[in-house]
This record gives C-alpha cells, sequence and structure tokens, in this order.
C-alpha cells in the first residue's frame, strides 16, 4: 500500500478559507512630509513665503508615493497650510493622510479591505492568517474583523493548523 494513498491534509479538508493581511499591503513608497522644513525661525508658517514655495516646488519627487504630512515642530500651524499641500500632492501622489507612517499605514489597509467582496465570505469558516513577512497593523486586523463578523461562521486567528477563535455565529 502506497503511504500517500493514506496520507489525508485535514487542513485542506477542513473547509477552512484563509485570509491572508499581507494580500492586501498597498505597494509605493511611504514618506513623511514635514511641514517644519517650511517653517520661519522653526516657530511659524509665514503664508507668504509657504505660498511661494508651494507654487515652485517640484512635487514630481513625489510620484507614486505613499505620503504622511506632519510637523514634528512645536510650532502653530493653520490648517489651510496642510489643505495646501494635499492640493499639491495629489496629481503625484498615491495616497496622502495627516499623521505619522502608522496612520498612513492604517488608511492604505483600510482603503484596500474596503474593496473586498465580503458577501463572498457568507457563512464561511475564516482563519485570518497572522505573522508574516509584513508588518500588518493591528487596526488592519480590528477592520477584517467589523468586516466579517456579520457574515461568516466563524472567524479564527492564526495559521490553520494552528489557531486562536475570535468569533463563533450561534445558529
Amino acid at each position: 500500500m502506497d503511504i500517500q494513498e493514506n496520507f489525508v491534509n485535514k487542513v485542506a479538508a477542513s473547509g477552512l478559507v484563509t485570509l491572508n493581511l499581507e494580500d492586501y499591503y498597498s505597494t509605493g513608497e511611504r514618506v513623511v512630509y514635514d511641514i517644519k522644513e517650511n517653517l520661519f525661525h522653526g516657530l511659524m508658517l509665514r503664508e507668504k513665503d509657504f505660498r511661494e514655495f508651494i507654487k515652485t516646488h517640484d512635487w514630481s519627487h513625489y510620484q507614486d508615493k505613499n505620503v504622511a504630512i506632519i510637523c514634528s515642530a512645536d510650532a502653530i500651524v493653520p490648517t489651510w497650510a496642510y489643505m495646501l499641500l494635499s492640493n499639491r500632492l495629489m496629481p503625484f501622489a498615491n495616497e496622502i493622510v495627516y499623521g505619522n507612517l502608522d496612520i498612513l499605514e492604517a488608511v492604505l489597509f483600510t482603503k484596500a479591505l474596503a474593496k473586498i467582496d465580503i458577501a463572498g465570505f457568507a457563512n464561511e469558516r475564516v482563519v485570518i492568517k497572522g505573522c508574516g513577512e509584513i508588518a500588518v497593523p493591528i487596526s488592519a486586523y480590528v477592520e477584517l474583523t467589523n468586516l466579517l463578523t456579520p457574515v461568516v461562521k466563524s472567524i479564527m486567528y492564526g495559521e490553520p493548523c494552528s489557531t486562536v477563535p475570535v468569533f463563533k455565529r450561534k445558529d
């Protein structure tokens, strides 16, 4: 008797659907634009100087990049300054957010997850894969759980061979 004939892949036969959040990782370089570089004496933003900078700066350096806009200095920066930056970056950047790189990553994952056809997971037993090559923010796991809970039979976290139960619908 061939040993292959007796081998049963229990994971494959379990009917589990595995979702790997790494599959929803948005490509494109992540960069920070720190408005502190535009401050007068590191304290405040001068409108005339800033508008001139906005007009003359080569924004093409941000082509297809994901940009997090911050001000790392303790300074007074009017809201319109962030709006001007966003407006100038928009034709070039893939994504623009106000906040640090962690916020940028969370936004990128949230937008990618919003495109999932959740109905395709109706009544499925889903394993959300953990631990991988890419650092996936916890917010992505929370968002995916929120999206799946209303439609799936169960949600587990980990690997199909070793999972932690997260949710099981009571029938």
